[in-house]
């Protein structure tokens, strides 16, 4: 058997796919993506330059804090999580390949019938399922849809893990500030502990003195256990999501933490249905729903099968299948039933996580909007307590104030100064969650048309 003929039969059998082919048709309804609510404008945007887009990219970078860009910078680098997440999205690539291969000839070499006798004989083999339906193509359509489906989810457990490390940062910033202002204040309290201890030994003081003394200087020093605690547990937690081990990973200190609170830009609403990865993600699985419709579809229909092969004792041989489903108990009927109503499913789901997408950010909105608003107020009210503390030190020193009042006024400049960190903080939060909600500036890449995905 020579290598031409070989090649002349192949063609033939192509040929002949080809003619069938052409008759083909694609049954199922192509699709088209549903409306969803869209509102024209954002109930809670009202500050200047809220309709401006969200800027792509590294959305982190708004902080403008060189430690955090190279934290954030390695997430998706070493993130164990998203490996996996990105070790699913080429699964669902691969899958692509599989549910387009029925599309061409199976060959093969080995033994199979040939003959009116159907006799025995061993060569090259070829078979071929004709898509007649085109289910086949609605199959790899599904698979295309669902595989970009999984690089959205990637994207969105990116955005995700991204924001975890970013909050976990600035707590973390926090307890450093507040760690700086306890021990200060728990110097405060140990050195009037010391004080009234003597004067008790002097008989100037009594036991209830003393105990009262113990109690400020405890209370301080319990505080500032949690805080360094707290500071170190979430130091861990940043070095697992950055796929590295506590033990080989530190953030050093600071004394302060004024990162900037930034302006967040909404955009149009419109927008979150390219930007919002869940968004996207939840589309594109109803657009694999609707091409299951077709693949149902095509199963109620005839077939055409192509076999062929080129044996050694008998040398060509061929046959032409058709089938033509008559009853199947229901399996048939039900199975374009099943694949309607999920994709009816995927179109409810679709709309609920678009109006979802909508009230994050007007949550988001009006959570910034009201921080903001209080801000100020804290701001101040942390300064004058600050101020008070220093004169009352001053005071003591010129021996004007006794020392319970220097401990009172430093215990109340902290509760000030740490109420006005732990708004900050949330504040920063709430910028954090505000991005995520607009999709942080994430952009998909461009799907196929169905067009595209049939060819």
């Amino acid at each position: 058997m020579s290598a031409p003929s070989v090649n002349a039969f192949v063609r033939a059998l192509a040929a002949a796919g080809f003619v069938v082919g052409l008759a083909a048709c694609t049954v199922g309804p192509d699709y088209v993506r549903p409306a969803a609510p869209a509102p024209a404008a954002y109930k809670e945007a009202q500050a200047p330059g809220a309709t401006a887009p969200m800027p792509a990219g590294k959305w982190w970078s708004i902080y403008n804090d060189a430690t955090l860009d190279a934290l954030v910078s390695q997430v998706q680098v070493n993130n164990q999580s998203l490996a996996a997440a990105e070790a699913r999205v080429r699964e669902a690539g691969a899958l692509v390949k599989v549910a387009g291969g029925p599309a061409y000839p199976a060959i093969g070499v080995g033994s199979f019938k040939s003959g009116q006798r159907n006799e025995n004989d061993f060569g090259l083999g070829v078979s071929w399922d004709i898509d007649l339906w085109g289910r086949i193509r609605r199959d790899v359509e599904a698979h295309r849809a669902s595989a970009q489906a999984s690089q959205a989810d990637l994207a969105g457990a990116t955005l995700s893990m991204q924001a975890r490390v970013v909050q976990s940062y600035f707590a973390l910033r926090e307890d450093d500030a507040l760690i700086a202002l306890i021990e200060r204040a728990a110097d405060v309290g140990t050195r009037w502990h010391t004080m009234v201890q003597n004067q008790y030994a002097q008989g100037q003081a009594s036991s209830a003195n003393v105990a009262d003394a113990l109690v400020r200087s405890s209370a301080a020093q319990l505080q500032l256990a949690d805080a360094k605690s707290g500071r170190a547990q979430l130091e861990h937690a940043i070095a697992v999501m950055l796929g590295k081990a506590p033990a080989d990973f530190a953030i050093a200190p600071v004394a302060t933490f004024d990162v900037a609170v930034p302006e967040i830009p909404a955009g149009v609403p419109a927008t979150l249905l390219t930007r919002r990865p869940d968004v996207v993600a939840s589309e594109r699985r109803m657009a694999a729903a609707n091409a299951r419709v077709g693949v149902a579809k095509a199963q109620t229909l005839p077939s055409i099968s192509l076999a062929a092969g080129i044996g050694v004792r008998r040398g060509p041989t061929g046959t032409v299948d058709a089938h033509a489903p008559l009853f199947a108990g229901d399996r048939l009927e039900g199975g374009e039933e099943n694949a309607g109503a999920a994709y009816n499913e995927a179109v409810a789901n679709y709309r609920q996580t678009v109006l979802d997408a909508y009230r994050e950010v007007e949550d988001g909105l009006v959570v910034t909007s009201t921080l903001a608003g209080t801000a100020q107020l804290h701001a101040d009210a942390a300064k004058a307590a600050t101020e008070a503390d220093r004169v009352m030190q001053n005071q003591y020193r010129e021996g004007v104030a006794d020392y319970p009042a220097v401990v009172d006024a430093a215990n109340t400049a902290l509760n000030a100064v740490r109420g006005n960190l732990e708004l900050r903080r949330r504040q920063l939060d709430a910028s954090v969650n505000l991005v995520i909600a607009l999709g942080g500036g994430w952009q998909p890449e461009e799907t196929p048309s169905d067009a595209t995905a049939a060819r």
